[in-house]
């Protein structure tokens, strides 16, 4: 599928990094670095504009080493971009770790992934499908 991108970065276009990934790496685009204190948040630019077709989105994600490693997240994970959104590509990322970790300019800090979706025609009833959950909801399976 291809997607219309300005790239106002000072890197190149983000890509795949093994031929069978679904994401693709985003980073940082920075003038200078940033000091993500523990528990502290902050919303990075990528220099990055993209226009996706109707009916897709973007999700963004974290980056699993940056998260093991780290304890650096996507706070609203996955994030996402909607088809009509012409604004910047930025990430909302915290810091849940018990150390202060350093975001450079150019740093992968999040992935994208584009995925199709359904809009919804709400169809009103006064009663649901039975099932064998019912309403069973967290938890209600047990603990093993």
């Amino acid at each position: 599928m291809k997607v219309k991108i300005v790239n106002n970065s000072k890197h190149p276009l983000p890509e795949y990094a093994s031929a069978n990934a679904a994401g693709i790496d985003l980073r940082a685009n920075l003038d200078k670095s940033v000091l993500l204190e523990p528990l502290q948040r902050a919303l990075i630019p990528t220099g990055l504009f993209i226009e996706l077709t109707p009916g897709f989105e973007a999700q963004i994600r974290p980056r699993s080493g940056l998260a093991f490693k780290n304890g650096i997240t996507v706070l609203n994970s996955p994030g996402t971009i909607d088809a009509d959104y012409r604004g910047e590509v930025k990430v909302l990322l915290v810091n849940l770790s018990d150390s202060p970790f350093k975001i450079d300019n150019g740093e992968r800090i999040a992935q994208m992934i584009v995925a199709a979706h359904e809009t919804i025609i709400w169809e009103e009833a006064q009663t649901l499908g039975e099932t064998d959950r019912g309403a069973g909801g967290f938890g209600h399976t047990g603990t093993k």
